[in-house]
């Protein structure tokens, strides 16, 4: 049976971390291996000597080892720790590069779906679906049921009751990226991972259809707080800052312009819900991450 991993890079509070981590887990992933970019922060303890968990501290050692020094861009220091994990640490036969806020999903085991994988197959796309707003669902350190899809040219009559007048500001409804991830083959000569797709031999592996199974699920606007707090960094270094209309639109809308945006945008109502579920637009999928992370801490997982 083959056998997948999962690089990520992470910065974010340890419930979040243990979330992530135990999802995966769940899921039957052979390794995880984390990368703390804030070495200060203490490695939360289910993750401590896990067997299927390798936690690397960011700190000025590693750098020295991995770049010679830090990249001062985040999405560097991704690459440059997922491209050492390729080089240098993965065993399983796949592995995927993730970020903390996003979450596989599939039908079946991801293995069974590796498994069945054209051996010339060496790379696949992950499709992301952002996670809606729902002030009505209980905690769940990541909260949502809701995932919607891109909206593009192809179903523009549902992209216009989704975003209203906001469909130029997010063109393709989403907020985040929404080129998706992939997941890709290890022990291949000349591969080069990248954030969203990887090069072989210098040229980029071409992935023109989406793996038909596996989703990727991005918690990234979900808790309006903690997006509004986020906005700023993201226009200046991070998601938004080569999204011009979105940019410009955040830099210079009130805040109740943004309000209103963002309950335009970020909430979805039943009918127009359930029409999107029914074109494969939407995902509605409960993850359970607060037992996930019990059956974690109690060493079930």
């Amino acid at each position: 049976m083959a056998s997948w991993s999962l690089v990520a890079t992470v910065k974010a509070p340890e419930e979040k971390v243990l979330a992530f981590a135990a999802h995966h887990l769940s899921l039957g992933a052979d390794h995880l291996w984390i990368f703390f970019d804030d070495p200060t922060r203490p490695i939360p303890e289910a993750l401590v000597g896990h067997p299927r968990v390798t936690v690397t501290l960011c700190d000025e050692d590693h750098w020295l080892r991995t770049s010679k020094r830090r990249p001062p861009q985040h999405q560097n220091r991704q690459t440059q720790n997922a491209r050492l994990t390729y080089r240098e640490l993965v065993t399983s036969d796949w592995i995927v590069h993730i970020d903390v806020d996003e979450f596989l999903l599939t039908p079946r085991p991801i293995a069974t779906i590796l498994d069945e994988t054209p051996a010339d197959t060496i790379a696949m796309r992950l499709e992301p679906y952002e996670a809606m707003h729902d002030p009505l669902l209980p905690d769940d350190i990541y909260t949502a049921r809701e995932f919607r899809g891109a909206l593009r040219h192809d179903h523009w009559p549902r992209r216009r009751l989704a975003l209203g007048p906001y469909r130029k500001v997010i063109r393709d409804g989403m907020l985040s990226h929404s080129v998706g991830k992939t997941i890709y083959r290890t022990r291949v000569p000349g591969l080069l991972p990248r954030l969203h797709a990887v090069m072989l031999n210098k040229e980029i592996v071409a992935t023109p259809d989406w793996q038909p199974e596996i989703k990727l699920l991005h918690f990234h606007a979900q808790d309006k707080a903690a997006w509004l707090a986020a906005v700023p960094f993201r226009i200046s270094k991070g998601a938004y800052q080569f999204r011009p209309e979105l940019q410009a639109f955040l830099a210079e809308a009130t805040p109740e312009e943004v309000d209103k945006f963002y309950r335009r945008t970020q909430i979805l109502p039943l009918d127009l819900r359930d029409e999107l579920v029914r074109d494969g637009r939407v995902i509605l999928a409960d993850l359970g991450l607060r037992q996930k992370v019990q059956a974690l801490c109690a060493g079930g997982l």
